[in-house]
């Protein structure tokens, strides 16, 4: 994949692009990052990129004509990238997008900055991204975490491919607790069920886990998401108040 940010700060992105599981997919030749400066498509010695708001108003816009000719830079050495834009009232960002946006080959993201962009830019636009409902002073925060969510869907990326299935919202679901050693910290033990070596007990238990996690902190979640009719039962057990070791010891879950 390549993927072009477009930014008045291209220096914003060296850090993201030399750690971590982005800068093993660059070494591995798994994704290209490319930082395109705005203000090397300006034509004043001052290198303006920001200009008043017609009909008044508070912040300045970025002007559409860098904008404009970075893009055409970037049509000429690329083949025919989907192109979107960091925004405060576009789509709000999700695994869903996330997938669709790791399917690419070539990405533009533009960046926004001050008040926005003029809206002439979004005629090069084929996607508005917002990743919450927030305001950022700029769009290339929003773009990190974009790329990082997607290159690590790419193929190769990850050394368990099976990482990226269990991840929350992989199935439309927030994730299980994990626990590593020791096994007693400060009083705190791991489950019981993790440590019995009973690896179908341990899948059902991480399943419930999910479901309790998901209904307390985004109940909104499970109107979408895929329940098996197993999910449902233990989503109405959830809902009463009932732990996984009342379930075993009820002879519910074997």
């Amino acid at each position: 994949m390549k993927i072009y940010i477009i930014t008045i700060f291209p220096d914003y992105f060296e850090c993201f692009k030399n750690y971590g599981v982005v800068n093993k997919a660059i070494k591995n030749g798994l994704v290209e990052i490319n930082t395109i400066n705005l203000r090397d498509f300006t034509t004043d010695k001052h290198k303006t990129v920001d200009d008043v708001v017609y009909g008044g108003g508070p912040g300045m816009l970025l002007k559409p004509e860098p904008i404009f000719k970075a893009f055409d830079y970037i049509k000429n050495i690329s083949k025919n990238p989907y192109t979107i834009i960091t925004e405060p009232w576009g789509k709000t960002f999700n695994q869903e997008i996330a997938r669709k946006l790791a399917e690419k080959e070539e990405i533009v993201i533009i960046c926004g900055r001050y008040e926005g962009v003029d809206e002439r830019v979004k005629t090069l636009v084929d996607e508005e991204i917002s990743i919450g409902d927030y305001i950022l002073s700029g769009g290339e925060p929003a773009a990190l975490v974009i790329m990082d969510s997607v290159i690590r869907l790419l193929p190769g990326v990850l050394s368990d491919d099976e990482s990226k299935e269990v991840d929350s919202f992989s199935d439309g679901l927030l994730g299980y607790p994990n626990y590593t050693r020791p096994a007693e910290f400060r009083g705190m033990k791991v489950p019981e069920v993790l440590l019995s070596g009973n690896h179908k007990l341990i899948e059902k238990w991480r399943r419930f886990q999910k479901l309790k996690r998901t209904y307390k902190n985004r109940p909104d979640l499970l109107e979408k998401a895929k329940l098996s009719v197993e999910d449902k039962q233990l989503l109405k057990y959830i809902i009463e108040g009932k732990e996984f070791e009342d379930l075993i010891k009820e002879g519910k879950i074997a």
